[in-house]
């Protein structure tokens, strides 16, 4: 036997023989933490102190609540958050999913290992500032059905304005860092917001209106959500997310009543029919898909599919559906099944195209009576539609960015437009005209703006 064969028969003896590795220590900052975040902090933080327990730190987790410490280091069987996490019906989370068994079992071995804090030094939960240095990127916006509030979507945060921008009238926090979608119900009462934290949890926030006082928090996955709407009984909520999946929930406890799985990429959104019998999701996967939720049953495609959806809304009273592709195509569908096998080759359920959008569409919306659709692009020019031909009515200009949210007043001829550049901007629907521009977030140097050298004053 050679030198060489020699060197690898030992060599690989060697692994054969050696002791197994020993597997790294569990990290509560890289492992325990984020599923705290996900999945616990939705009730138990310094606003909202469930039990008396604040989940948000190292130091307020092993202090516990009103049942006492939550773990003891070293002993998993006999501390208190391994009792509340695990077996057939674990008690928490008492909002959302329960923790998958792995989840549980790093819980486990953290206590077990002796629950060591490794939170680097200095390290904090992103939090809401009181005042921003620059005004951040504005991603999601809605007013209330009587137009008297402005949603805007913020840091950690959802802040309330007076619909006409003179005045916030409340600013309130969240664990996602960044709001994706709201949703007022249809009656008013409340506002859904869906969003999360990248590769950590998706968040639904349920809010009280006209206060604004937190109702209920969920927690769902471990992406972002996108795209919330309500069921026409109020009864319901239904999202899409960057894992795929489309969701519909109870919204009074946020219990899973349908999970579709059928798309191929980040799903952006999803609305039910105006009956609420069933609804149609989209995103990057081209498709615009349309399910039977009291069969649990996906029909098909609603539409040919041809770039992916990057937005999408439905008709305030009519089982019709708009969205706007990574291409700019802006297109009017109907909610229904093909008319027959063949259909599907004639797009039967287009009803219309309107002019494509410069580069990416980027947000769309529908006035009060349906009759314009607004539509946004990543050029930062917005554009107004008549619904029933297509006509373009006012392009909307003086945006600098990508252009994210668009709003329509319900009962005024304006509309609110957000986007990169962290200003908040009403126009006038008739004609285009800018009617004002404000920060919707209390800034350190007044007028300062999330555009780099390029900033303004007001």
């Amino acid at each position: 036997m050679n030198a060489i064969w020699t060197a690898f028969f030992t060599i690989a003896a060697g692994f054969l023989f050696a002791e197994p590795l020993a597997a790294a220590p569990i990290s509560f900052h890289k492992e325990i933490s984020p599923i705290l975040r996900r999945s616990c902090n939705g009730c138990h933080h310094p606003g909202k102190l469930k039990g008396n327990l604040d989940l948000t730190t190292y130091d307020a987790f092993r202090k516990g609540g009103k049942h006492g410490p939550a773990f003891k280091p070293g002993a998993p069987k006999e501390s208190l958050v391994i009792e509340e996490i695990s077996g057939e019906e674990p008690s928490m989370p008492a909002d959302g999913a329960p923790l998958s068994a792995s989840e549980v079992t790093l819980f486990e071995r953290w206590i077990k290992e002796g629950a060591k804090n490794d939170t680097p030094a200095g390290f904090a939960s992103p939090t809401a500032p009181a005042l921003y240095p620059s005004a951040p990127a504005i991603p999601a916006l809605a007013f209330s059905p009587d137009g008297s509030l402005l949603a805007v979507a913020a840091h950690h945060e959802i802040i309330l304005h007076k619909a006409d921008g003179s005045a916030i009238a409340a600013r309130l926090s969240g664990d996602a860092a960044r709001i994706e979608s709201f949703a007022f119900s249809p009656d008013g009462k409340y506002l859904a917001a869906v969003g999360g934290s990248p590769s950590l949890f998706g968040e639904v926030q349920i809010l009280e209106m006209p206060s604004g006082k937190p109702r209920k928090s969920f927690k769902f996955g471990r992406d972002s959500l996108f795209g919330v709407n309500w069921s026409p009984d109020q009864q319901r909520l239904i999202f899409g997310s960057a894992e795929r999946a489309v969701r519909v929930i109870a919204a009074a406890d946020g219990k899973e009543l349908f999970k579709f799985e059928n798309h191929l990429d980040w799903s952006f959104g999803a609305a039910f029919t105006t009956n609420g019998q069933r609804f149609v999701s989209g995103g990057r996967d081209r498709a615009l898909k349309l399910v039977d939720l009291g069969k649990k049953q996906f029909l098909e495609d609603a539409n040919r599919p041809n770039e992916p959806i990057t937005c999408l809304v439905r008709h305030p009273s009519l089982d019709q559906i708009a969205y706007g592709g990574a291409q700019g195509s802006v297109f009017l569908y109907k909610m229904t099944e093909h008319a027959d096998r063949t259909a599907a080759e004639k797009d039967a359920n287009r009803i219309r195209s309107f002019d494509r959008v410069p580069v990416t569409a980027t947000a769309i919306a529908f006035n009060a009576d349906g009759s314009l659709l607004a539509v946004g692009s990543a050029t930062g020019e917005g554009r107004i539609f008549r619904t029933e031909n297509g006509a373009r009515v006012a392009t909307l200009k003086e945006i600098e960015g990508p252009l994210f949210a668009l709003a329509f007043h319900p009962k005024l001829p304006q509309i609110a437009a957000g986007g990169f550049d962290g200003k908040l901007r009403l126009f006038n629907t008739t004609n285009g005209a800018l009617i004002t521009t404000f920060s919707p977030v209390p800034l350190k140097t007044p007028g300062k703006f999330a555009t780099g050298p390029k900033e303004t004053k007001k």
